[in-house]
């Protein structure tokens, strides 16, 4: 018994070996994977970057494609320069910068490759080819430029740029390496992992001094790198191109959607800059430039800056109104016992009141939809009021995010009864009187345009909505498009009540508050202005607002355009709303004296108008790369006419009825 057991034992032991001695065969002998490593004097691995994916507007024109160039990488531990000042002048770089490339480096790692020079045209890399056998440590890497053809959509793209150190530490699962680039901003970083596509590996033999002699086992052990998918957007590159023109001169946004699809059709965020300064070799010294522009170029207003809507905040209250009961078509209200002055007569019903933005009559339905089921003379009564406003508000999509596929959206701010207990220090503390600004679109309101376009599709639709997006296809139109982008939200107000405020919205245009000019031709616009008080600078300065839809049956484009510092809503904002549709519909431009006149007009506020410009912060690295600038969030205050202009560390804030 005992003697078998040995016998097992030793035969156990003798299995090992085998399987022991079997293994280091294969990996001494047949794998020649570990001869890879061993060879790393003979044989480099190259990591190959893919391309980048294009992108597209709605009918496949180029927005956004690839030049190729090349990144110099230096390892500072296996750098030799004979003759400094002669690299240098090769480089075309100074020696100050030189030390300073270099100082970055070895602080990055001794060992490790890093950043020398970015983005060398074929040109300036021919130039320099040959020399650099001459100089050790140093070796080319084949990249790709950003390149943008159509010179717009700078905010809504974004930009690509070399990663953070901070982002580099945080990845979650480790990808990117010190000095790639990554997506910032826009679809560029919405949409990164689609874009930036699978590395490859490459494997080469090279002699003592460098020189590449050839591909290892003829690239047996070589995988190819994987180009990133081509992104089709929802943009109309014509009509974006056109609406940048019209925004010339000025400080606001338009935006343009689909209102049966959400599919945005055109976003501008003025004033803007040209996409190609954020791709060049002079990044950081562009990027400075934009940072420091008074009128914060970089900030994307459709989404980013916030704003009190002023009267087109009107079309809600007489939706919700209407569901509630308190109000009817038919039912007038004239101007006695309003505290807000009007323009027009009185003596409107809904219609009326719509087509001349009557401040009165829009108090008086606040009103009596806050006492609706209360008593008015108690100040419970104007809290139970508020909530039922806010809950039915709310299903607009104000005062939260919509959620389209867009980084650093914007909720803004729909007040609730805690807002004012907060605000007035207590319950009870606060009553209608102190709340009925939000009647016309002021107070503690806050909305970005892109929600008053999406209100404009909800009028469009008379009472549904799709989230508002950008993309329209990933890798081939009509795939990779998130089922969030084809879901309709419903706002719960019966369709009956969205007849006569379109009736009035088609009044406005026709013979309202809308310049006669904008009532364009078989374009059937229907529309609301706004003008937001600017009392601090007079009102030759109030900002002007206009949202709308057309054609009146069977919407095609819904439009919101905001134009700081440009007087009556029904001027600036509603002309360049009704010339964007145009073109859009009719894919050219036939009121051309409304053109002509719109674009000799100078929008612009003095700088004496603007903020006290705040110290920016430094870039997080030495690229020059920096993250979206961080607006304050909204702070509570009483209603004031008043706005603080948009910028880097700040959210624009603009009242007005």
């Amino acid at each position: 018994m005992v003697e078998n057991r040995k016998f097992i034992i030793i035969g156990v032991f003798c299995l090992v070996g085998l399987i022991y001695a079997a293994r280091l065969f294969y990996l001494q002998i047949l794998d020649d994977s570990y001869s890879l490593e061993s060879s790393s004097n003979s044989i480099k691995r190259v990591i190959e970057i893919p391309y980048r994916g294009q992108i597209y507007d709605r009918n496949g024109k180029l927005l956004v494609y690839n030049t190729p160039v090349y990144d110099l990488y230096v390892t500072p531990k296996r750098v030799k320069i004979p003759d400094t000042t002669a690299f240098c002048k090769m480089m075309d770089i100074t020696r100050p910068e030189f030390d300073s490339i270099m100082a970055i480096a070895k602080a990055y790692s001794p060992l490790k490759p890093s950043v020398f020079l970015r983005q060398l045209s074929k040109e300036d890399y021919a130039r320099i080819q040959d020399a650099l056998v001459d100089y050790r440590g140093f070796e080319p890497m084949m990249s790709s430029m950003r390149t943008y053809p159509a010179h717009t959509l700078s905010n809504a793209l974004g930009y690509v740029s070399e990663i953070s150190k901070k982002a580099l530490d945080n990845q979650e699962i480790p990808y990117y390496r010190q000095g790639d680039y990554v997506g910032h901003n826009g679809l560029e970083e919405q949409y990164e992992k689609e874009l930036r596509g699978r590395r490859g590996i490459k494997y080469v033999m090279q002699n003592v001094r460098g020189v590449v002699k050839g591909s290892f086992k003829d690239g047996e052990y070589d995988t190819a790198a994987v180009a990133g998918k081509s992104l089709y957007t929802s943009i109309d590159v014509d009509v974006q191109q056109y609406a940048d023109s019209l925004m010339q001169n000025r400080v606001g946004s338009v935006i343009a959607l689909d209102p049966n699809t959400g599919e945005i059709l055109a976003s501008v965020s003025a004033p803007t800059y040209d996409p190609n300064l954020l791709s060049s070799r002079y990044f950081s010294k562009n990027y400075r430039k934009l940072v420091k522009d008074p009128y914060k170029p970089l900030i994307n207003r459709p989404i980013m800056a916030s704003y009190r809507p002023g009267s087109t905040f009107k079309l809600i209250q007489a939706l919700i109104a209407q569901q509630q009961g308190s109000l009817y078509p038919n039912m007038v209200y004239g101007h006695a016992g309003s505290p807000m002055r009007c323009h027009c007569r009185g003596g409107n019903n809904l219609r009326g009141a719509v087509r001349f933005s009557c401040n009165p009559y829009f108090y008086n339905v606040f009103r009596k939809y806050i006492y609706h089921n209360g008593n008015p003379n108690t100040f419970k009564a104007s809290a139970i009021g508020l909530k039922e406003w806010h809950d039915q508000v709310v299903k607009f999509g104000i005062g939260q995010k919509l959620g389209l596929d867009l980084p650093y959206e914007k909720a803004g701010n729909l007040p609730t009864v805690s807002t004012y207990d907060k605000l007035y220090k207590g319950e009870n503390r606060w009553k209608f009187s102190n709340i009925y600004s939000l009647s016309i679109g002021e107070g503690e309101l806050l909305i970005s345009p892109l929600k008053l376009a999406n209100l404009a599709a909800i009028m469009a639709n008379r009472g549904w909505y799709i989230t508002p997006h950008y993309v329209k296809g990933i890798g081939q139109i009509g795939e990779g498009v998130p089922d969030t982008y084809k879901e309709k939200h419903y706002t719960d107000i019966d369709r009956q009540y969205y007849l006569p405020v379109i009736e009035g919205m088609r009044m406005a245009v026709m013979a309202g508050t809308v310049k006669k000019e904008a009532d364009i031709a078989g374009i059937d616009l229907c529309g609301k202005t706004g003008t937001a008080q600017n009392a601090k600078f007079g009102h030759k300065h109030d900002h002007s607002i206009f949202i709308g839809f057309a054609p009146m049956n069977n919407p095609k484009i819904a439009i919101a355009v905001f134009v700081e510092n440009a007087g009556w809503g029904g001027t600036a904002a509603a002309s360049t709303a009704a010339l964007v549709v145009e073109r859009y519909l009719k894919r050219k431009t036939e009121a051309t004296k409304l053109q002509n006149w719109l674009m000799q007009q100078n929008y612009m506020p003095p700088l004496s108008m603007l903020p006290k410009p705040r110290e920016a912060k430094k870039p997080a690295d030495t690229s020059g790369q920096k993250a979206t600038p961080k607006l304050q969030k909204d702070s509570l205050r009483r209603p004031r006419p008043m706005m603080t202009q948009v910028s880097p560390a700040e959210k624009s804030i603009v009242g007005g009825n």
